[in-house]
């Protein structure tokens, strides 16, 4: 049991992902001595806060065409068939399973569905607050991040150095910053 007084302001309701005031991006190592950021600019979801925090659930998806990485021929090859395949896979998805607490952090579980493979991905949660909006509606922010493997996900292209080492590292960190909107009844 989580308990909701920790949440200063906890709201329980169901919440429509504000995609203007959101952001779902990703990190990979490039080249073994640096890393390269990208963004998905089109995605969805609803967010629905239990009366207790672990009867929470997220479900939300991504455009995976709608990929930026700040380099238009990078964003085409990324989404050709060697990496994302978003012509046969162009939406991801992201269901939740379950929220647990794992010492002084929410996890949220939950069921990632990239290229068609889904696995299990805990979503380590920060809760940044509820509250007003200037519209007479109510708002509430989430951060979250979890580290995949993406050959996990059948996004396994090889591509060594000369010298050793590889172009992409297998490892990638996910970062959300969610805002939600509280659904009117």
């Amino acid at each position: 049991m989580l308990v909701t007084t920790q949440i200063p302001g906890y709201i329980a309701g169901t919440w429509e992902i504000d995609p203007v005031h959101s952001d779902v991006s990703f990190t990979v190592r490039h080249m073994m001595v640096s890393k390269v950021r990208g963004r998905f600019t089109n995605f969805s979801g609803e967010i629905v806060t239990g009366a207790d925090v672990a009867d929470s659930t997220v479900k939300a998806s991504v455009d995976a065409t709608s990929i930026d990485t700040g380099n238009a021929q990078r964003d085409g090859h990324v989404r050709s068939a060697d990496f994302f395949d978003v012509e046969n896979h162009p939406e991801w998805a992201f269901r939740s399973t379950g929220v647990r607490s794992d010492g002084g952090d929410i996890v949220v579980d939950g069921e990632l569905t990239i290229k068609g493979v889904t696995r299990q991905v805990p979503l380590t949660l920060e809760v940044n607050g509820f509250g007003p909006d200037s519209y007479g509606g109510t708002r509430a922010g989430f951060s979250a991040s979890a580290t995949i493997n993406r050959n996990d996900f059948g996004v396994d292209i090889a591509m060594p150095l000369d010298g050793g080492g590889v172009v992409l590292s297998d490892k990638v960190q996910i970062n959300l910053e969610i805002q939600g909107v509280l659904r009117q009844s």
